[in-house]
C-alpha cells in the first residue's frame, strides 16, 4: 500500500458548513443578539458566535464545549467569516448569561434552590416561531416532566434515587422543549411545581402559543398542581395516586368494559371525581388487569393491577385516553436525546444555575436540529425527519470537502455525490 500525503487542507466534517449556512439564514443569529444584546466592549465574540458554534460543535459529534479547541477548531475556521471562540470564551459567555438561584423553604423547614432563566426561555421560544415549529395562534398539546440529571457537580444535591445530580422541570411541545426549570437534587417533585407551570404557560401565552391538552404523570397529582394545569388547558391527562378513598368508590363500579391495547386485554371503567374540588366535575378513568402471580392488591384486595388517570375530558372514550396517555412515553425519549446527543449527561459548570444556562441553550440547539434535519430530509432519501445525530452525522455531516476562493467569492468542493447543492436553494 502506497501513500501519499497532500497539504491542502481537506475537511472531513464539510457538511456542517450547512448547518452554519442555514442558522444565519433564517434569522437565528440575528434573532440572539437582538435577544440577548451586545456583550462587553472587550469580548471579540457575540452570543450567536458562540450558541451558533456550540451548534456545530454538537451536530458534528462533539460531547463538550472543549472540542472545540481539541478536536474541531481547524474544520470551524474553515468556514468563511465564522468567527470560533475557544472553549473558555464559550463558557464565560455562558456564565454571563446565567440568572441567581431562587431558594424557597419548605413547610418542614428545608431549603431548595431553583433556577428560572426568563431571558433564555424565551430566546428559545421565539426561534421555534422563526423557524415555524411553533405558530402564533395555534393550540398545541403540552408535556411536562421532571427527571434525575445525574452529576456530581459542586452543589449536586442527593436524589431519591440515591445518586447525586439535579431535578429540572422540562415542558415539552412535540418533540420541541419550550421550557426548562432547573432544581436541586433532593426536592419533592410537587415541591413549587405550580409555579414552575405557571411560569411555563405564562411564557407561552406571551407568544401567542395555546395548549389544547397538557399530560402529565403522578408527580403532578395534587389539587395546587392541577387547578394550574386545569387553568391553562382546555384538557388535561394527570396520572392519578392510589389513595383509600378513590378505591372504595372504584370497589362500587359493577360494570366494566372489556378492551384490547397492544394485544392485551384489559377492564376499563370511569367515576365521577371530586375530592380536589368540588364545583369541578372531574373523571377518573380506570384500568385494571389481572396479575399474574395472583397477588393482592393492598389497597382492593383483589388479584387486579390497577391504573388510573385524572381528566376533564368527559367527550373521549376510555380507550382513547388511555392510549393518549400512554404515548406521553415519546416525550420521555427527549430527556434519552439531550443526555446523550446534547451534552447533559457532562455539564461544563460546578453550579445549578450555570448549568441551567448551558441546558437551556442546549436544548434551543436541539430544537434546531430538529428544524435543520426536516430540511434535509427533504432531499437526502437516506434520512428521516427522526434521524438521530449520530446517524445524521455519518450521513451528512462526514463529508470530505474544502473552501477555495474562485472568482472573488468563496467556493465550497465537496467529494460526494449526494445532492448538498440542492440545500442552497
Amino acid at each position: 500500500m502506497k501513500i501519499q500525503k497532500y497539504t491542502n487542507t481537506v475537511s472531513s466534517f464539510a457538511g456542517v458548513s450547512f448547518v452554519n449556512y442555514t442558522f444565519n439564514k433564517i434569522g437565528l443569529s440575528q434573532l440572539i443578539d437582538n435577544e440577548l444584546g451586545s456583550r462587553v466592549k472587550y469580548a471579540g465574540y457575540s452570543y450567536s458566535d458562540i450558541i451558533r458554534n456550540m451548534t456545530n460543535v454538537f451536530l458534528s459529534g462533539g460531547d463538550v464545549i472543549e472540542d472545540i479547541g481539541t478536536h474541531l477548531k481547524a474544520h470551524l475556521k474553515d468556514i468563511p467569516n465564522n468567527n470560533v471562540p475557544s472553549p473558555d470564551t464559550v463558557l464565560r459567555g455562558l456564565k454571563e448569561l446565567s440568572t441567581e438561584n431562587t431558594s424557597y423553604e419548605s413547610k418542614a423547614g428545608l431549603s431548595y434552590n431553583f433556577n428560572i432563566n426568563k431571558n433564555l426561555n424565551l430566546l428559545n421560544l421565539k426561534s421555534l416561531l422563526l423557524t415555524n415549529q411553533l405558530e402564533v395562534g395555534k393550540c398545541y398539546d403540552f408535556d411536562y416532566d421532571n427527571q434525575i440529571t445525574a452529576n456530581k457537580k459542586y452543589d449536586a444535591k442527593q436524589t431519591y434515587k440515591k445518586n447525586k445530580g439535579y431535578f429540572p422541570g422540562v415542558a415539552t411541545i412535540g418533540n420541541n422543549i419550550v421550557y426548562i426549570e432547573n432544581r436541586d437534587g433532593n426536592a419533592n417533585v410537587k415541591f413549587k411545581q405550580a409555579d414552575t407551570l405557571k411560569n411555563a404557560f405564562e411564557l407561552l401565552k406571551s407568544q401567542g402559543i395555546s395548549i389544547n391538552r397538557s399530560r402529565m404523570d403522578a408527580g403532578s397529582y395534587s389539587r395546587e398542581i392541577i387547578d394550574v394545569v386545569d387553568e391553562n388547558s382546555k384538557l388535561f391527562y394527570i396520572r392519578a395516586n392510589k389513595s383509600n378513598s378513590v378505591f372504595e368508590q372504584i370497589l362500587q363500579i359493577e360494570e366494566w368494559e372489556k378492551i384490547e391495547l397492544n394485544y392485551q386485554t384489559y377492564q376499563v371503567a370511569s367515576i365521577l371525581f371530586t375530592q380536589f374540588n368540588e364545583d369541578k366535575k372531574y373523571r377518573l378513568v380506570i384500568m385494571r388487569e389481572n396479575t399474574s402471580n395472583n397477588q393482592l392488591d393492598a389497597f382492593t384486595q383483589d388479584t387486579f393491577k390497577y391504573r388510573t388517570i385524572l381528566t376533564n375530558d368527559w367527550e373521549s372514550t376510555e380507550k382513547q385516553i388511555i392510549e393518549y396517555y400512554n404515548n406521553r412515553g415519546a416525550s420521555e425519549k427527549i430527556f434519552d436525546v439531550m443526555n446523550n446527543d446534547f451534552g447533559w449527561k457532562r455539564m461544563p459548570f460546578s453550579f445549578l444555575n450555570q448549568n441551567n444556562s448551558f441546558m437551556i441553550i442546549t436544548a434551543m440547539i436541539k430544537n434546531f436540529y430538529s428544524y435543520f434535519v426536516a430540511q434535509v430530509a427533504k432531499t437526502f432519501k437516506n434520512i428521516k425527519t427522526n434521524t438521530r445525530l449520530k446517524r445524521f452525522i455519518f450521513r451528512f455531516i462526514s463529508v470530505a470537502g474544502k473552501w477555495v476562493y474562485q472568482g472573488r467569492r468563496w467556493i465550497l468542493k465537496l467529494y460526494t455525490k449526494q445532492p448538498y447543492e440542492e440545500l442552497l436553494i
